[in-house]
């Protein structure tokens, strides 16, 4: 029986540490912060839905129990993307 490599990572994105001001992402070989003032979609959800996040296409994140879709330039560059969540609004 062969069994994969260990050390090697299933997922192209994982979630690896949340805290009070965001959380961090893992994908592929980079680690992104996601802090909740920038993305206030994440902020008051339960963290099984922060954890359930799938990488449909490269450069693209989806939060299917949040309905949320993310590019990755737009964690990399929020200051690029300066659209405003009306959550709470």
């Amino acid at each position: 029986m062969t069994s994969a490599t260990p050390g090697i990572s299933t997922s192209p994105a994982e979630v690896t540490n949340i805290s009070k001001h965001g959380f961090w992402l893992l994908l592929e070989d980079e680690e992104l912060f996601l802090p909740f003032s920038e993305f206030p979609w994440f902020q008051d959800v339960p963290v099984g839905k922060i954890l359930n996040v799938e990488l449909p296409s490269s450069g693209h994140l989806y939060w299917p129990d949040l309905d949320v879709d993310l590019a990755v330039d737009s964690i990399r560059h929020p200051e690029r993307f300066p659209l405003v969540s009306h959550v709470g609004a």
